[in-house]
């Protein structure tokens, strides 16, 4: 056999392949990584575990140039790298801040730093951070309107309400902008216009991790809690990974520990929290393929869409599961409807003369073989529903992804959320399915597969 034939060989070029396929591309060659290197180096950081480098799905990223420990630490960031209202303060901005009143926020303080030192260009201080900060974001108030209508409507509300805050933001920040036109040679309005002040609120809202600080009586009473950490931020999110991140008092850095190894060259993930995919677009700006915490809503109208119009008795039924905080966040997920769907519904589908029981109900109690057979149906009912919802949807989307071109990145990011909302809604689907069959079993075994207490 000549070499490189064999079992063993294949074994070991499907590893190499796989592995080539999750592996990144060193970056740190590159201008803006050498000067962020030295400009840390200059502020007492010089990172050895971890390289900048671009990832197949992620992106730009950071790897590790070791094998890292379960418990061993990814980065400690000192405190003199990190961007807070402090840094504000002391700036040239500090004393405009002190005067103006009412206080601004935190949050603006922030963002008009932000804005002020990317004007500055080569004269900031800050420019070799700003220089690898993203030019543009994909949150949802950065997004064309066309865009923001496919959205799932729960998503697309708080969209909404995401873009009128900014543009409030934005309109309440004129004076205070114009307050500093002493500092400008240009006016204000060309410096501090929507689309900066917009770039600068994303870069917050996306990027800054948690360290509290002190409340300056020079801001408002918002909470102090933000601050940008340059190349810390360059980690992206996992929701399968767990780290410990804190502003280390005696040390005066931001560490983070990871609670599961990483091999050399993998890329080394954070995990921004427990969030569903939906929370992930309207914060971040992407979607999670497989993320466990992702989910597809029901809303109210969906929730009683397929229930008879007879019922006398919906309308107290609606009453008491709003008194009783379950009318919202009822989900499908990749293990099916939610304890609090499956609740909710059976209360819906009680008979006239079970009604008195709704409370064994909320307790996690079955009332009767027929309501959990009706609830399983209407169940079966809404995820189909959706399912088809979705499919039109998809459709739509490839439809637009050919007619416009120039918004192919933003459609494709909108045709990924749909495509694994689609997935949990079949595997939903065949959970339901499961357990319509299952309805021919014991009692018993029907008790242990539908009341589940919640996760």
């Amino acid at each position: 056999m000549r070499k490189g034939r064999g079992r063993t060989s294949r074994i070991r070029r499907r590893k190499l392949f796989r592995s080539s396929l999750s592996r990144g591309v060193n970056e740190s060659y590159k201008p803006e990584f050498i000067e962020l290197k030295k400009w840390l180096k200059d502020r007492k950081f010089e990172d050895t575990n971890l390289i900048p480098a671009c990832f197949p799905g992620t992106g730009r990223g950071l790897m590790s140039k070791t094998s890292l420990r379960e418990g061993q630490m990814i980065i400690s960031l000192p405190e003199s790298c990190l961007l807070t209202t402090d840094t504000v303060i002391r700036s040239y901005l500090g004393a405009y801040i002190a005067k103006w009143q009412p206080p601004p926020s935190p949050l603006l303080a922030l963002c008009t730093f932000l804005v002020s030192e990317k004007h500055a260009g080569d004269q900031s201080l800050w420019k070799p951070y700003l220089e690898i900060l993203p030019k543009a974001y994909t949150c949802p108030v950065c997004l064309e309107p066309e865009v923001v209508n496919l959205f799932p409507k729960p998503l697309k509300a708080k969209a909404e309400e995401q873009r009128a805050r900014v543009q409030g933001f934005f309109s309440s920040s004129r004076d205070f902008f114009s307050s500093l036109q002493p500092l400008f040679s240009e006016a204000v309005e060309s410096i501090f216009s929507y689309s900066a002040l917009l770039w600068a609120w994303c870069t917050v809202n996306t990027r800054a991790v948690y360290v509290k600080h002190r409340q300056e009586q020079c801001f408002s009473t918002e909470p102090n809690t933000c601050a940008l950490a340059p190349y810390l931020d360059l980690l992206n999110h996992s929701p399968r990974v767990q780290v410990k991140a804190a502003f280390n008092e005696e040390t005066r850095c931001y560490e983070i520990r990871t609670a599961s190894g990483c091999r050399k060259h993998e890329e080394v993930f954070i995990c921004y929290g427990p969030h569903d995919n939906q929370q992930l677009l309207l914060e971040y700006g992407f979607v999670s393929i497989q993320n466990p915490h992702a989910c597809v809503y029901v809303s109210e109208d969906v929730l009683v869409k397929y229930l008879p119009l007879t019922d006398k008795q919906m309308n107290k039924k609606i009453s008491i599961l709003k008194d009783h905080d379950f009318i919202e966040n009822l989900t499908f997920g990749w293990d099916g409807p939610s304890w609090r769907l499956r609740t909710a519904l059976k209360l819906l589908c009680l008979e006239a003369e079970e009604f008195t029981c709704w409370k064994k109900i909320l307790l996690g109690e079955i009332i009767s073989d027929t309501n959990e057979k009706r609830s399983l149906v209407i169940a079966q009912k809404i995820c189909q529903y959706f399912i088809e919802e979705t499919n039109a949807m998809l459709q739509k989307v490839s439809h637009m992804k050919d007619e416009n071109v120039a918004l192919i990145n933003q459609l494709a990011l909108v045709e990924t959320l749909w495509t694994e909302e689609l997935r949990i809604l079949q595997a939903s689907a065949e959970i339901l399915n499961s357990l319509q069959t299952a309805f021919s079993s014991p009692r018993a075994k029907m008790e242990q597969i539908l009341s589940r207490p919640p996760v």
